[in-house]
């Protein structure tokens, strides 16, 4: 096996059974590997102090240092106040790719460079990086279920040449059973799930202390009144759950869905239509566009997107406007989510990505000599 004793790796260490096992698998290849823990939020100590605990246990076992940092302040910054500020507009942002864009691969990165003397960073993402002569490409994880691409789809050239995912090559179920086989004693710890900075919290609970409280009415398409809403912020379109209104029947055993938000009357619409219009789209408009490869994707037209997690890949037509990017699916998609990302794919390739800002509804005829007036829906 070769050996790389010259080259250090900072491993950015949770606690958890990914990054514990990345750790160890770079370790057994020959790096010189260090573990560093990251606190990124003030709040929810309890969490934080048995994630640390267990990363110490996992880096004494391992026989490695570990290095502790405090990025609250560049968190809160960057990733939670953005955050924030898109819930108040009605948009829902999505902060864990905020984290690793502003947190983890800027941050972290230049920490573990110029502090650290590192010539890597590695994570436990479910990916794999591929290098053709000066070019890296972010690939899929092995495991299509664990799969985190779409998170990191802004990610450039530069830190993908400095980065290791050492797990993408395996499956989740091989991971906890190397972790078993080496006895770590994080083998069976559960994965953590949701916003990393609300923890085990309800989600309205928690942000109700960070955005005001503004209900307004609940009405259907015909502007009839159906119930009361707490804040047009906590509802997404398409939702279901949480409306409390079910004991509220125009059809019967149909449930109700948010399908719009109208700011101006503080009206949350709904209906018992899953497919109604307002919640059917052709296409979206995307901005905040990132490339990883742009030389790669500069003459593509056509490939495959996700524009929420786990989703499957929808086939799709891609038009470059300047700051801009049009995108119009091969069928009608449900509830596309303004704030959130669109993620692109060709093939295993992860291509970039960019944020959703706005729908192109179904009902409007895409031509291309309308192009201008979609855009300016």
């Amino acid at each position: 096996m070769k050996k790389h004793n010259n080259k250090k790796i900072i491993v950015a260490m949770s606690g958890g059974v990914d990054s514990s096992v990345a750790a160890w698998i770079l370790k057994k290849k020959g790096y010189q590997v260090e573990g560093i823990f990251m606190k990124n939020w003030e709040d929810n100590e309890n969490n934080i102090t048995k994630d640390f605990y267990d990363t110490k246990l996992v880096c004494k076992l391992l026989n490695i240092p570990l290095h502790k940092i405090n990025f609250s302040q560049e968190y809160w910054n960057n990733v939670f106040k953005p955050f924030i500020n898109g819930y108040k507009k009605g948009i829902t942002p999505n902060p864990d790719i905020a984290c690793n864009k502003k947190i983890k691969f800027k941050c972290l990165l230049k920490f573990a460079i110029n502090n650290l003397r590192a010539d890597y960073i590695a994570t436990g993402h479910y990916v794999r990086c591929y290098k053709v002569k000066n070019n890296f490409f972010l690939l899929r994880g092995i495991d299509k279920i664990k799969d985190q691409s779409y998170f990191l789809y802004t990610l450039n050239n530069f830190q993908l040449s400095k980065s290791m995912f050492p797990i993408g090559y395996f499956k989740k179920k091989e991971i906890r059973l190397i972790a078993e086989k080496i006895n770590l004693p994080v083998a069976k710890k559960k994965d953590s799930f949701g916003i990393c900075f609300i923890g085990e919290k309800k989600f309205d609970k928690f942000i109700s202390k960070y955005i005001y409280y503004k209900p307004g009415f609940i009405v259907d398409t015909k502007m009839n009144f159906i119930g009361i809403h707490k804040g047009l912020m906590y509802y997404t379109l398409g939702q279901r759950k949480g409306l409390k209104i079910g004991g509220i029947k125009k059809m019967i055993n149909y449930p109700w869905y948010v399908i719009k938000k109208d700011f101006k009357n503080n009206y949350l619409i709904v209906s018992q239509n899953f497919y109604h219009p307002y919640l059917m789209s052709n296409g979206l408009i995307a901005n905040k566009i990132n490339w990883i490869n742009y030389n790669f994707i500069k003459n593509i037209s056509f490939c495959t997107a996700k524009i929420r997690y786990q989703q499957k890949d929808i086939p799709c037509h891609i038009i470059k406007k300047k700051k801009i990017l049009l995108v119009f699916f091969f069928y009608q998609l449900i509830a596309v989510s303004p704030g959130q990302s669109i993620v692109f794919y060709y093939k295993e390739i992860c291509l970039g990505g960019g944020i959703i800002k706005k729908l192109i509804p179904y009902v409007q005829l895409i031509t291309y000599k309308n192009i201008n007036k979609i855009i300016n829906y």
